[in-house]
């Protein structure tokens, strides 16, 4: 009999629950969440030889344990946060612990036949943390630049100083001479401020040139896609994680949110998706933006939309569908290219 056993990550502990193919529960167990904590786990599951694995998909406390847990050759299944609360609330067990929450995930893993199948880390986590890094030192650079600019204003505020120039190392340095010879704390602060933003933008040009030679690495072919820069491309390759994942060109739309939802009644309808991972959906709209400022098949296809009676907006979003369909392509494209490259995690 196939034994699923849901568990409850956390940073400390992990608590396991493991449930036959009826979702009746059959044994739960607390460990450490270290590695001999989850070696420990893997000889508690061993008495169940047929046996799969089921973790709430939240990978900042889980990644550690996949590893461990597929370095060990087991089969994991990443569950949603949403699926495992419906299964909680429908429960008889009323309340929140670790034990109820891991019952909810291994339920909700039996409930739903489809869920991702959880897999090594290749190369786009490695793109994955960079993009993430350069984005958080973009906006700590903003917050320095906006504190900056009121400290200048005291200073100086005859002096006019564009909205986006405090990323220019000559309007950098011409700051720095005109306040060199200021005496006072603001004076002080300003050039503390203005060494941290010519830091901070220096470290985050050598991460776009990092990542555009990465991306340029894995991802050619999306990279080609007209309208798709190297940061819109490294986003899209971070967050798909590996475009195997995805059983069909509209599981991958309804993924990112370009594939409508059904509101039948009655009648066929369909509304906006405001759901799905808004980070892809922001890259692919950027793609779809560009296509129709500019003489391409995009804008084409747009205009010929806007002919027949349809809104500008309504065929862009008919235009991101189609940029989704094609985006999904040509990351397989650029999968089967790829040499098979250990990364590390």
């Amino acid at each position: 009999m196939m034994m699923t056993i849901g568990g409850d990550a956390h940073k400390r502990t992990h608590t396991f629950v493991a449930v036959d193919s009826t979702g009746r529960k059959v044994a739960e167990h607390t460990f450490s969440a270290t590695t001999d904590g989850h070696l420990e786990a893997l000889t508690w599951a061993a008495q169940w030889p047929d046996r799969q694995w089921a973790l709430e998909d939240c990978r900042q406390v889980t990644r550690r344990l996949e590893r461990d847990l597929l370095g060990a050759g087991e089969r994991v299944l990443r569950v949603p946060t949403q699926l495992m609360a419906g299964a909680r609330k429908s429960a008889r067990t009323p309340g929140k612990s670790d034990p109820i929450d891991a019952l909810s995930v291994a339920r909700a893993a039996l409930r739903e036949p489809d869920l991702p199948v959880a897999q090594l880390a290749g190369p786009e986590r490695h793109v994955k943390l960079l993009v993430d890094h350069r984005e958080d030192l973009v906006a700590e650079r903003v917050r320095t630049q906006c504190r900056l600019h009121w400290h200048l204003h005291e200073l100086m505020p005859e002096h006019k100083i564009g909205l986006r120039t405090l990323n220019r190392f000559c309007v950098l340095d011409d700051l720095r001479s005109r306040i060199e010879h200021l005496d006072g704390p603001v004076a002080a602060i300003s050039r503390e401020l203005i060494a941290r933003v010519r830091d901070v933008t220096v470290r985050i040009n050598a991460l776009h040139r990092e990542i555009t030679q990465l991306v340029a690495e894995l991802a050619p072919t999306l990279l080609a896609l007209e309208g798709c820069g190297p940061m819109s491309a490294a986003k899209i390759v971070a967050e798909v994680a590996g475009v195997d994942r995805f059983r069909s060109r509209s599981a991958f739309a309804r993924w990112n949110g370009t594939a409508p939802i059904p509101v039948w009644s009655a009648n066929e309808r369909f509304r906006l998706n405001r759901g799905g991972n808004r980070q892809v959906n922001a890259a692919i709209h950027r793609i779809a933006i560009t296509q129709w400022r500019g003489p391409s098949r995009g804008h084409d296809y747009v205009q010929a939309r806007i002919d027949r009676g349809t809104t500008k907006r309504c065929a862009i979003r008919s235009l991101k569908r189609r940029i989704s369909d094609e985006v999904f392509a040509r990351l397989h494209v650029d999968l089967a290219r790829r040499p098979a490259v250990a990364f590390a995690a």
